[in-house]
């Protein structure tokens, strides 16, 4: 029920008690009071009555004067009982009369002086109001019938009656614009504080209401005020520790009591492989053991530093500290590309020097040799051009080192023109024609007539294909080497084929890796760095190109390299 009707009904209720407590206490106080006036003015009728009664007077005739007089009945009853004068009766029917001195008003005014009694008339055969006063002579007594009272009592409680009505009718109407009134801020405050515990922080109470509910509408709204601004204030620090989170490069991981999982950064999710909505359990987490002994020992309060655990095949940096209320929080570091790179370094340092030490120990040996001896002529030519063979191998590896590095740190950036393959084809199949004819290999060319030209830098275009001519002569013993150019698509593409011993399976993804040899005896002997294939993939690489390589053991190698137009690389 709504507060309005309540209290609408309240007040109804305690006009309509107070308005049925005044009609009942009006009626009996009326009956009560008009009885009490009534006697006392029959008393002194009654007393007038006994002051005429005096020996000598006709009894009777008095009686019946005085009755007409005040249209009340008069009665004189002598001192035996006997009534011997009746306003009402006749001289004739007083004899018939019964003896009145066991009335009660009759035997009380007897004893007392006066007397009074409301009963109904054995003679006159109604209700009457009887008052009776001690006359020397007997009894005067002065009776009114009580139709007369009645009526003037039933008027009173109909006037009563329609009092309290229209009383009510107008508690009615005052009790609803007071309900109205005092409810309808109550409501409206109750409507505000509900939305306010929803979240809706705009609404405001009208701050019109008096008294304490206008207070309590200003205080109200000053709360709305307080935490609006306080949610507002939560929700940048909640933006601002998100965004935190999610530019992390390390992956960050919160756990309730429950061990469930309530905030995870896009770092996390990749490192743990996970797309679950939040919050999930813990048991969608990877199950490898030291990482869930991590967190059981974070949940029981417990700090764990700089462990180190495989997920998905990535190596991870994990630190689990315990929350102050209960829960843990781990902070996930991919450690993965640092190995990987700390195995290149090693890897590095290992290839350069087993690439060194052969060369540098032949240059000391026959160095020395020159140095100490005085060998024949021709076997100091001999040594002499074996310290040049193998000290052009070592700058040629420098070259290479230095080369690779500057296009890895970003220090050499193409400058791509439209280059005519066919020149710079001359030049690289012109230096290799000595080494093809010595090894009795054929070296064709061939260029397609929508493919003579490419989008490239000249420098980069003549380092990539003497690599692959090169490396193509240098695993062919017979066939031969065909260097072609076609149209794919939006670019070039130039592709070197042999008809060598092929690459298997196994190493044809790795052969773009620096120092990567699949025959590291037959690369050394013919002179091969191991940088080559590495160099080409980082120049390709350059101009927004691909590197492809497809071969079979026995049966030759293709690597293709694709260059875009200039349209497809200025887009």
């Amino acid at each position: 029920m709504r507060l309005a009707h309540r209290l609408l009904l309240g007040a109804l209720g305690v006009v309509g008690a107070l308005v049925l407590l005044m009609t009942v206490a009006v009626n009996r106080q009326l009956a009560t009071r008009l009885t009490a006036e009534t006697t006392s003015r029959l008393t002194t009728e009654a007393r007038l009555v006994a002051g005429q009664w005096s020996s000598g007077v006709d009894a009777d005739a008095l009686a019946d004067r005085l009755g007409r007089e005040s249209d009340h009945r008069v009665t004189l009853v002598d001192a035996t009982g006997r009534v011997v004068g009746d306003s009402e009766f006749d001289e004739p029917e007083l004899s018939q009369l019964e003896n009145h001195a066991t009335r009660p008003e009759v035997a009380a005014a007897r004893e007392t002086g006066v007397g009074s009694s409301r009963r109904r008339s054995a003679s006159a055969g109604n209700e009457e109001l009887y008052v009776a006063v001690r006359a020397p002579l007997g009894v005067a007594r002065v009776a009114l019938a009580t139709t007369s009272l009645d009526a003037i009592v039933s008027d009173a409680r109909r006037d009563v009656a329609y009092a309290g009505l229209l009383a009510l009718l107008v508690a009615v109407v005052l009790s609803w614009w007071f309900a109205r009134s005092v409810s309808q801020p109550v409501v409206e405050l109750s409507a505000v504080a509900r939305a306010l515990a929803a979240g809706d922080f705009s609404q405001r109470p009208a701050r019109a209401a008096p008294g304490e509910v206008g207070d309590l509408a200003i205080a109200v709204s000053r709360l709305a005020e307080q935490l609006s601004a306080r949610v507002d204030a939560l929700r940048a620090e909640e933006t601002l520790v998100r965004e935190l989170a999610e530019s992390l490069n390390e992956g960050v991981l919160a756990l309730d009591t429950r061990q469930q999982v309530v905030r995870v950064n896009e770092t996390a999710r990749s490192l743990l492989g996970i797309r679950a909505p939040l919050p999930f359990g813990a048991e969608q987490l990877p199950r490898d053991r030291a990482f869930r002994d991590a967190i059981a020992a974070a949940m029981v309060g417990e700090t764990v530093l700089d462990i180190e655990v495989t997920l998905h095949g990535r190596i991870v940096n994990v630190t689990a500290r315990p929350l102050d209320h209960g829960g843990a929080v781990l902070a996930l570091l991919d450690l993965t590309r640092l190995r990987r790179l700390e195995t290149v370094r090693r890897d590095f340092v290992a290839n350069v020097s087993h690439e060194l030490k052969t060369p540098l120990t032949v240059v000391r040996g026959f160095a020395e040799t020159l140095a100490d001896d005085d060998p024949p002529v021709e076997t100091r030519r001999q040594f002499a051009q074996s310290i040049a063979t193998h000290t052009r191998r070592m700058q040629r590896l420098v070259d290479d080192l230095l080369d690779l590095s500057r296009i890895e740190s970003g220090g050499w950036v193409p400058e791509p023109q439209t280059v005519e393959i066919a020149a710079v084809v001359g030049d690289d199949v012109s230096a290799a024609r000595a080494t093809a004819d010595r090894k009795g290999i054929r070296l064709d060319v061939e260029m397609a007539s929508d493919a003579q030209a490419v989008f490239v830098d000249p420098t980069a275009l003549r380092q990539v294909i003497g690599n692959l001519v090169e490396n193509a002569l240098r695993h062919t013993t017979t066939g031969s080497v065909t260097l072609r150019t076609v149209r794919e698509g939006d670019g070039v593409a130039v592709s070197v084929s042999d008809t060598g011993c092929g690459i298997a399976s196994e190493h044809l993804p790795r052969i773009f890796e620096r120092f990567y040899r699949v025959d590291p005896a037959r690369s050394r002997e013919e002179g091969g760095t191991g940088l080559g294939l590495s160099i080409v993939k980082h120049l390709v690489d350059a101009h927004g190109g691909r590197l492809h390589a497809e071969s079979a053991l026995g049966a030759g190698t293709t690597v293709r390299a694709w260059f875009p137009d200039r349209l497809a690389s200025i887009s």
